[in-house]
């Protein structure tokens, strides 16, 4: 976390949800595995977004994580998400362990489910040399 980031301002999800029109569009980007909740102030980039400004206004002052990282967003898209970040999104401690879990949980099913990729490539081998020892 740089200097900036550490001295950003704490604003809540309610103070978000306020800006959610053409005149005033925040939203929240960011979790646990990128350095945690960000607020960004999006107004000036309605019209400019590739995507029209319209996609923003529909995610505009709410929690807009999983949507930006569901889309895969390039490097450029998150370098200019970086101008428009106004402070850090300010969550309880039960916020927090809740969303601590949730990455966890995330975390788990990844795993988990890397290790049936790797046993279905296993099986897939083990049959095909079977078929062909029953053929020989």
């Amino acid at each position: 976390m740089s200097k900036n980031e550490e001295n950003l301002k704490q604003i809540t999800l309610d103070e978000v949800a306020e800006h959610k029109t053409e005149d005033s569009a925040w939203l929240v980007i960011g979790n646990a595995t990128n350095g945690g909740p960000k607020v960004y102030d999006v107004t000036s980039y309605l019209d400019d977004h590739p995507g029209g400004a319209e996609v923003l206004l529909d995610v505009a002052g709410t929690d807009a994580d999983e949507f930006f990282e569901d889309i895969g967003h390039s490097n450029d898209a998150r370098e200019e998400l970086k101008k428009h970040l106004i402070g850090s999104l300010k969550l309880s401690e039960e916020e927090k362990a809740r969303r601590a879990k949730e990455a966890e949980e995330m975390k788990m099913q990844s795993a988990a489910g890397g290790g049936m990729n790797n046993m279905m490539i296993i099986l897939v081998v083990v049959l095909a040399l079977a078929y062909k020892f029953v053929l020989s």
